[in-house]
Protein backbone atom coordinates (compact mmCIF):
# COMPACT_ATOMS: atom_id res chain seq x y z
CA UNK A 1 0.00 0.00 0.00
CA UNK A 2 1.21 3.43 -0.91
CA UNK A 3 0.60 6.00 1.61
CA UNK A 4 0.13 10.20 0.53
CA UNK A 5 0.04 12.65 3.32
CA UNK A 6 -2.26 15.40 3.18
CA UNK A 7 -3.41 16.96 -0.25
CA UNK A 8 -0.32 14.95 -2.20
CA UNK A 9 -2.86 12.01 -1.98
CA UNK A 10 -6.21 13.51 -3.21
CA UNK A 11 -5.46 11.96 -6.99
CA UNK A 12 -4.30 8.19 -5.77
CA UNK A 13 -7.74 6.88 -5.89
CA UNK A 14 -9.35 4.32 -8.25
CA UNK A 15 -12.23 6.58 -8.90
CA UNK A 16 -12.96 10.15 -8.70
CA UNK A 17 -10.61 12.44 -6.91
CA UNK A 18 -10.65 12.94 -2.95
CA UNK A 19 -11.83 15.68 -1.46
CA UNK A 20 -9.69 18.20 0.49
CA UNK A 21 -12.15 17.82 3.43
CA UNK A 22 -15.21 16.30 3.66
CA UNK A 23 -18.67 16.53 6.69
CA UNK A 24 -17.81 14.95 9.55
CA UNK A 25 -20.60 13.04 11.62
CA UNK A 26 -20.28 16.79 14.22
CA UNK A 27 -21.65 18.50 11.17
CA UNK A 28 -18.58 20.66 10.69
CA UNK A 29 -15.50 19.78 8.18
CA UNK A 30 -13.06 17.57 8.72
CA UNK A 31 -9.77 17.83 6.72
CA UNK A 32 -7.52 14.90 4.72
CA UNK A 33 -4.65 13.85 6.68
CA UNK A 34 -3.73 10.88 4.47
CA UNK A 35 -4.55 8.43 1.55
CA UNK A 36 -3.81 5.26 1.59
CA UNK A 37 -3.66 3.66 -2.12
CA UNK A 38 -3.51 -0.49 -2.71
CA UNK A 39 -1.40 -1.39 -5.98
CA UNK A 40 0.05 -4.61 -6.83
CA UNK A 41 3.61 -4.06 -5.41
CA UNK A 42 2.56 -6.90 -3.26
CA UNK A 43 0.65 -9.07 -5.17
CA UNK A 44 -2.25 -10.91 -3.45
CA UNK A 45 -2.06 -8.48 -0.45
CA UNK A 46 -5.44 -7.16 -0.47
CA UNK A 47 -7.68 -6.21 2.14
CA UNK A 48 -10.53 -7.59 -0.29
CA UNK A 49 -8.67 -11.24 0.78
CA UNK A 50 -9.24 -10.12 4.59
CA UNK A 51 -13.09 -11.50 4.09
CA UNK A 52 -15.35 -12.65 2.10
CA UNK A 53 -18.30 -10.31 0.59
CA UNK A 54 -21.25 -11.51 0.77
CA UNK A 55 -22.89 -8.71 -1.53
CA UNK A 56 -26.08 -8.51 1.49
CA UNK A 57 -25.64 -6.03 4.23
CA UNK A 58 -23.99 -7.27 7.35
CA UNK A 59 -21.77 -9.02 4.57
CA UNK A 60 -20.43 -6.31 2.68
CA UNK A 61 -16.60 -6.05 2.19
CA UNK A 62 -14.54 -4.77 -0.97
CA UNK A 63 -13.94 -6.63 -3.57
CA UNK A 64 -10.60 -5.45 -5.34
CA UNK A 65 -7.69 -3.19 -4.72
CA UNK A 66 -9.34 -0.02 -2.42
CA UNK A 67 -7.85 3.38 -2.16
CA UNK A 68 -8.83 4.91 1.44
CA UNK A 69 -8.84 8.57 2.85
CA UNK A 70 -8.66 9.29 6.14
CA UNK A 71 -9.90 12.45 7.30
CA UNK A 72 -9.53 14.47 10.60
CA UNK A 73 -11.93 16.64 12.23
CA UNK A 74 -10.18 19.83 14.15
CA UNK A 75 -13.32 20.11 16.54
CA UNK A 76 -14.06 16.79 17.64
CA UNK A 77 -10.92 15.32 16.27
CA UNK A 78 -12.57 12.12 15.05
CA UNK A 79 -11.60 10.44 12.48
CA UNK A 80 -14.03 9.46 9.06
CA UNK A 81 -12.78 7.50 6.03
CA UNK A 82 -14.30 7.37 2.42
CA UNK A 83 -13.14 4.49 0.59
CA UNK A 84 -13.07 3.54 -3.06
CA UNK A 85 -12.02 0.15 -5.35
CA UNK A 86 -10.88 -0.56 -8.43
Amino acid sequence: MNIYLGETGLDATFQEPFEKTTKCKCGKKAKIMFVGQEWDEKKGKYICNLHETTGKKGGLWVHDACAVAVYLCPFCFEATAIVNQA
